[in-house]
């Protein structure tokens, strides 16, 4: 049965009026979908709205010759659907596939960022969700992938450097906020590049937004002592912040940390098996006999319940966050430190000890080494220091 198509029009807002197709009988939907009130699966549709508009009532020849040329253009689409759907045959590849690709260019990238990002876990799907909401604000929530190009993509990289942060209508978004949410797009374009959705590698052509310098608090070797001897009202918490001090782990990888993943080996010491959480690398780090004295276990680690984590029952809030700036305090330090503080203590105190900076990027499981070079600064201002410190009287 040949498969009709009309051109109808349909009353919208600030007198206006839209063109879709009708087909009869229906044609397959090209994003099928549940209806949540029927709980059934939309497969079919019967219309397709072209994104073509008329005034209801044009008063002026322009408004007159509006309409007459869209609605020209909106037989011809009516035309090639038909001809599609009846007599695929009539069409050359070329057309099919131009067919094709102004089909994807409809689609909506706001929608595609949306389901990436409901695939990432923990903290990097809240990264995700966040860039999420920014676009969504810049967009007004509608954005199809034909209408991205290098002007807008640097026009939302200014939004992002210039807008106001959604946690504080106070103060704009950080810098950093700001890199990481337009890299968060510009993986998003890698990634429909691979898919075929955009012709087009984007994310090649629009440059990334320049990090902002931060500073990298870090434990002097003398205040990361006072630490150790100090009581914390949440032991696990102080076991955990000086086993990342000592070996240089993420919060995430220590708290996910499991028996299985420690190894002992008789001359050689003990090694830590892990997939990075945050980078997904694959990782043998080494570590001391004091930095696993603080795991409490066994000496042979294989003695232990191997699926069961190191640290059970480790959290970190805004809660528990209290009782880490209640044992920083007792020890009398006023640097303003987080977890992730010892993670750069770890780092700061390797280089300043006389490791290379190969070697700590390495131990830290850094991809590229200009990660790393951001703590050599910190420790070439701790040398200016302590180099002014010894001073003749004379």
């Amino acid at each position: 049965m040949a498969t009709k198509v009309k051109l109808r029009q349909k009353k919208i807002s600030k007198g206006r009026k839209s063109l879709y197709l009708d087909f009869h009988p229906p044609i397959p939907h090209p994003k099928p979908f549940l209806n949540k009130k029927t709980g059934k699966m939309v497969t079919t549709t019967r219309r397709e709205f072209l994104g073509l508009y008329l005034f209801e009532k044009p008063k002026t020849p322009i408004d007159k010759q509006h309409n007459t040329e869209t609605l020209r253009i909106a037989e011809s689409i009516r035309q090639k659907r038909e001809n599609f759907l009846n007599k695929p045959e009539i069409y050359s590849q070329y057309e099919k596939e131009q067919l094709k690709l102004k089909e994807l260019g409809e689609q909506c990238f706001i929608e595609y960022f949306r389901k990436l990002a409901n695939k990432r876990k923990a903290s990097n799907h809240d990264n995700w969700v966040s860039a999420l909401n920014y676009l969504e604000t810049f967009t007004n929530g509608s954005l199809k992938f034909a209408d991205l190009n290098e002007r807008f993509l640097e026009d939302f990289k200014e939004y992002l450097l210039t807008t106001k942060s959604n946690r504080s209508s106070k103060t704009t978004l950080s810098q950093n906020s700001a890199v990481a949410y337009f890299n968060k797009v510009k993986a998003a374009l890698k990634q429909a590049y691979k898919d075929g959705i955009l012709q087009t590698d984007l994310n090649a052509k629009v440059k990334p937004i320049k990090a902002a310098e931060t500073r990298r608090e870090y434990l002097t070797l003398d205040e990361l002592n006072k630490l150790a001897k100090t009581d914390c009202n949440n032991p696990l918490l102080k076991r955990a912040a000086l086993f990342s001090a000592l070996t240089g782990l993420r919060y995430s990888d220590i708290q996910k940390m499991t028996w299985g993943e420690l190894e002992y080996i008789n001359g050689q010491g003990y090694f830590l098996n892990f997939k990075q959480k945050k980078t997904k690398g694959v990782e043998v780090l080494p570590i001391s006999e004091q930095a696993y004295s603080f795991t409490e276990g066994t000496k042979n680690p294989k003695d232990m319940p191997q699926d069961k984590p190191v640290f059970e029952g480790l959290k970190y809030s805004a809660y528990h966050n209290k009782h880490l700036f209640q044992w920083i305090g007792a020890a009398g330090i006023t640097k303003d430190i987080t977890f992730h503080c010892f993670r750069h203590t770890y780092a700061t105190l390797q280089l300043l000890s006389g490791t290379d900076i190969y070697t700590v990027s390495k131990m830290l499981g850094h991809k590229n080494l200009k990660t790393t070079q951001v703590y050599a600064k910190v420790v070439d201002e701790a040398k200016r220091k302590a180099s002014q410190r010894i001073i003749l009287d004379l």
